[in-house]
């Protein structure tokens, strides 16, 4: 058996690790370019590098896999089987063809639900009460080939995209090493998705980070969770970014008919109380410009923020 692996984000380690542990053959690891990342742009290696590189597996980085030089290069690898992990790139039907045994997914949602590259978050920034991941076989579509086996997990109050991530690539490999054994064996049996019950999960925009406080407390409740670590939900605040890492949400409290949504209503040793367009949203963990992440309470020592204060007035994308 000669597998390639392909993955990139820290979510993908662990089903990399797995095959490692159960003493699969893997030839080669596929993942995206190093990348700039943070202030001074330092260019940084993907998870899925730097765990390939320790375990002394060969590593592949092509910039578009659709190029002729990618295919060919996955090629010369031979492939019985191509395993896929949050790799961050459609593959090919010249790659898709290549392994006598296809090309299988490790995919983070309940398929055919949130189909593409942001399963996650957007699971939580919708309020979904449960997720899982699924494991497919690929097809040239988006989400689309047959599934091979599923597991699902809750989504609790306290969960973050963050949480969910460490959740999700645990339940992710474990269901990837009982699954293996049958899809070796030619015994695999695989569903074709319902596609009439199919959504999507685009990549997130700036346009989805930003707060919009006519919503209800807890659909931002939502979305700050779902943004959580990654980006980060934000507002303005004097014309300044102004980001909400974590929050709490009473539907019930306040009147948005004697507020506007955004307007703050309290702001003491409790956080940050604001209007939103049904309930209050109590902000705990803030980020103003400038500065780093703290406790909304201890930042009100040193800051002013006086009730009527409007948030998400001001500032330019």
């Amino acid at each position: 058996m000669r597998i390639v692996f392909m993955g990139t984000p820290e979510f993908a380690v662990p089903s990399l690790k797995l095959l490692v542990e159960q003493n699969y053959n893997i030839v080669a690891v596929v993942t995206q370019p190093d990348r700039p990342k943070g202030r001074k742009k330092t260019l940084t290696p993907p998870p899925v590098k730097e765990a390939a590189l320790s375990l002394g597996l060969p590593v592949l980085q092509p910039e578009r896999m659709k190029s002729a030089d990618a295919v060919a290069a996955v090629a010369e690898l031979r492939p019985d089987l191509i395993v896929t992990a949050a790799y961050g790139q459609i593959l090919p039907k010249g790659v898709l063809d290549l392994p006598r045994l296809g090309c299988i997914n490790v995919h983070g949602s309940l398929l055919p639900k949130y189909r593409g590259g942001a399963p996650i978050q957007r699971s939580i920034m919708n309020g979904e009460s449960s997720t899982g991941v699924t494991i497919m076989y690929m097809a040239e579509g988006l989400d689309t080939g047959d599934m091979i086996s599923v597991v699902e997990l809750p989504i609790t109050d306290e969960d973050t995209s963050g949480t969910m991530f460490g959740k999700l690539s645990i339940a992710g490999a474990e269901l990837l090493g009982r699954t293996l054994p049958s899809i070796i064996a030619g015994e695999a049996k695989a569903v074709p998705q319902q596609n009439e019950l199919a959504t999507y999960a685009p990549n997130l925009t700036r346009a989805d980070e930003r707060i919009d406080w006519n919503k209800p407390a807890r659909a931002i409740f939502n979305q700050v969770r779902g943004l959580s670590p990654m980006a980060g939900a934000f507002t303005y605040l004097n014309g300044e970014v102004f980001k909400v890492w974590a929050c709490s949400a009473d539907d019930e409290a306040g009147d948005p008919a004697s507020n506007a949504p955004g307007t703050v209503l309290r702001a003491d040793n409790n956080g940050i109380q604001v209007q939103t367009g049904k309930g209050v949203l109590s902000l705990k963990e803030i980020q103003p410009a400038g500065k780093k992440t703290m406790n909304a309470a201890d930042w009100l020592k040193g800051a002013r923020l006086e009730a009527g204060t409007l948030f998400g007035d001001g500032g330019a994308e």
